[in-house]
């Protein structure tokens, strides 16, 4: 396989969503919950709060959350109707009351001043072109007093065993095509310094792993991104950019799978916390 080549970021709010909405990016995000993806924020929940969840993806952890401060209302957000459509959907399978949806900017948040006690974003600023114009939006909407909680992974932390070239191929390549995208994998550990920059003052700092080494573990993470590698926008955009060519692509997958197979393989990466008070 050929060297990856640089290309720049689009540097603009205008990104591409770099994992985008295929079956098996929703595999992985669906298995999303509040206890594995938000419990530095849940201590700080009560019933009755209201809460806006920006970036809501399939909803998952949206629901648990609604749950958590019912009565109060959960709004969840998204860029456009067919992402939001998704969390829609989980809402009337679980019958979530309390949780309505609205497509919106993060970078121009339609919603007034001092608005939410509680304003929660996942894994988003890593997609966006400007984070630190989304947390002055999220710090905007945020009522006095209340908690701006942003949790972001950092691929830079990724990290496996056994070896395998496929696999750093993967994580160079991802981190190529996310920053084309005009996007920044590594956001994990920019989260302090993005925040100081919008103006957050009152924060803690955290960081929280996940890891996978079970059979059954290595079976649905490597398999999801064996799947990813060949069908998401992030191969579609892999291949626009002259990033990587479909072989390019296979031969990743086949990695993935081989990992797989190593009843000794083991994969954890990082995530940065931060949990501002307003």
């Amino acid at each position: 396989m050929a060297p990856i080549a640089t290309v720049g970021n689009m540097n603009s709010e205008a990104t591409v969503y770099s994992h985008g909405h295929d079956e098996s990016v929703l595999r992985n995000h669906r298995w999303r919950t509040a206890e594995n993806s938000a419990g530095y924020l849940l201590p700080h929940l009560a019933s009755g709060m209201t809460l806006l969840d920006v970036g809501c993806g399939p909803g998952t952890i949206t629901a648990d959350l609604a749950g958590l401060v019912a009565p109060g209302e959960v709004t969840a957000v998204e860029m456009n109707d067919e992402a939001l459509n998704l969390a829609r959907a989980e809402f009337a399978k679980r019958c979530v009351p309390n949780a309505k949806t609205v497509v919106s900017d993060i970078h121009a948040l339609d919603f007034a001043d001092d608005t939410y006690d509680v304003v929660y974003a996942h894994q988003v600023l890593q997609h966006v072109g400007d984070p630190v114009q989304a947390l002055r939006e999220m710090k905007r909407v945020c009522k006095p007093g209340g908690i701006v909680a942003v949790r972001d992974t950092d691929y830079g932390t990724f990290t496996w065993y056994p070896a395998k070239p496929e696999l750093d191929r993967w994580l160079a390549l991802y981190k190529a095509t996310a920053r084309a995208n005009g996007g920044e994998p590594d956001a994990g550990r920019r989260l302090r310094a993005w925040a100081h920059e919008a103006g957050l003052e009152e924060f803690m700092t955290t960081a929280s792993t996940w890891c996978f080494s079970s059979d059954e573990d290595r079976e649905w993470w490597g398999g999801s991104w064996a799947d990813r590698v060949l069908h998401s926008n992030y191969a579609d955009r892999a291949i626009e950019l002259g990033l990587a060519t479909p072989e390019d692509l296979e031969h990743i997958a086949a990695g993935w799978h081989s990992w797989v197979r190593e009843c000794d393989g083991w994969f954890a990466l990082l995530h940065s916390e931060i949990l501002c008070r307003v």
